[in-house]
């Protein structure tokens, strides 16, 4: 199987090129990428611990899941593809707000991302894929903002930066 291919932008999340996503996480290169966030009636935030077979961070607790758009997908496209190929479901997403991070990984990858956080509502059981998902739970953002600061190491680092750059969105 040819290996998934990134779409590279610019600061202004403007296309300029494809490349083979371990090529551009090696080469530290702005990519486009989303991260979902689907939340239950009771506001609570359905997070994942990522798959022991991961190539990176794995068993570490992350958002409800997260990828890379495919040339020509819609951020809403790609979101709802990547929530039935990891979690096993589907449910109306909403674009909310992006912005572009950079977080490195003791292997020497980096994540360099221009990131769209996707926003739903779901209150069934995913259906995880063993591949992508170990396990998952749902938690209250109060909570989980407490348990980020206290126990740092068992979440990915990129879910620690999205994360905080969502809560300060829905403060506003």
């Amino acid at each position: 199987m040819k290996e998934e291919q990134v779409i590279l932008v610019n600061e202004k999340d403007e296309q300029i090129g494809l490349m083979p996503k371990m090529e551009a996480h090696e080469k530290a290169l702005l990519h486009r990428a989303f991260s979902v966030f689907v939340f239950n009636d009771k506001n609570e935030l359905m997070i994942q611990q990522r798959a022991m077979g991961k190539y990176h961070s794995p068993g570490l607790w992350t958002n409800t899941c997260c990828s890379h758009q495919r040339e020509g997908e819609t951020n809403i496209e790609a979101g709802k593809r990547r929530l039935q190929e990891e979690m096993g479901f589907s449910t109306e997403l909403k674009d909310t707000i992006s912005f572009i991070y950079k977080a490195p990984f003791d292997n020497g990858l980096t994540e360099h991302e221009f990131d769209h956080i996707l926003v739903g509502t779901y209150n069934g059981e995913p259906n995880l894929n063993p591949d992508e998902v170990h396990a998952y739970k749902w938690v209250d953002l109060e909570t989980l903002k407490k348990d980020m600061t206290k126990n740092p190491d068992i979440y990915t680092e990129w879910f620690k930066i999205i994360f905080d750059k969502y809560y300060k969105h829905i403060q506003q």
